[in-house]
């Protein structure tokens, strides 16, 4: 890391409970010349991978509903979101991630998936960068119920949709996950399930 206009970086330990959270002050250099202190609280949780499940011989997605207490203690009524699969990469890289992700969710055995973007969630406080695939599955591909680690007690619905109704539910709001908006539109661009 090299930015001769940040400098005098102190970092403060609020939180290691779960993940790290930060609270970062620093000198910043203005446009103009002129220096400014500034404060950032910044959450470090690790990079994640996701992916959309499709098959284009059925024009389905396989998507997943879980609960998410942020949406719920916001404005989602009952904080269920539906969701493309998605995890914490841990010692693995993004594919090996992706992979074992979608077995553990959706029951599904992946043996290849596409990469096709990367970015980073919520910048202006998280330090994650999300890894966005695709893969295409079929009916023998699914080994188990999938649902989640129990022991790290996942609650999750498996749900394979008509992908015009998936379209269907992102233009009405009923999805409401960036991430998974991302890859529904990638699909629909790219053509992916015609």
């Amino acid at each position: 890391m090299s930015n001769n206009r940040i400098k005098n970086i102190k970092k403060t330990l609020l939180s290691n409970n779960y993940y790290t959270l930060n609270k970062l002050n620093f000198d910043y250099q203005m446009p103009d010349g002129s220096w400014v202190n500034q404060m950032r609280e910044v959450y470090e949780r690790g990079h994640g991978a996701g992916i959309l499940l499709y098959n284009s011989t059925k024009k389905t997605v396989i998507l997943i509903k879980q609960f998410r207490m942020p949406t719920y203690l916001h404005d989602n009524k009952d904080g269920f979101l539906i969701e493309i699969a998605a995890g914490l990469l841990d010692t693995d890289n993004p594919e090996q991630c992706i992979i074992r992700e979608t077995l553990e969710e959706t029951g599904i055995q992946l043996k290849t998936v596409k990469k096709v973007y990367e970015g980073y969630s919520s910048p202006g406080v998280l330090t994650e960068k999300m890894h966005f695939f695709v893969g295409e599955y079929t009916d023998d591909m699914k080994v188990s119920e999938g649902g989640g680690l129990a022991s790290e007690t996942e609650d999750i619905e498996v749900l394979e949709i008509p992908f015009t109704e998936a379209i269907r539910m992102l233009e009405n709001g009923e999805i409401i996950d960036t991430r998974t908006i991302v890859l529904l539109q990638y699909a629909q661009i790219h053509k992916l399930v015609e």
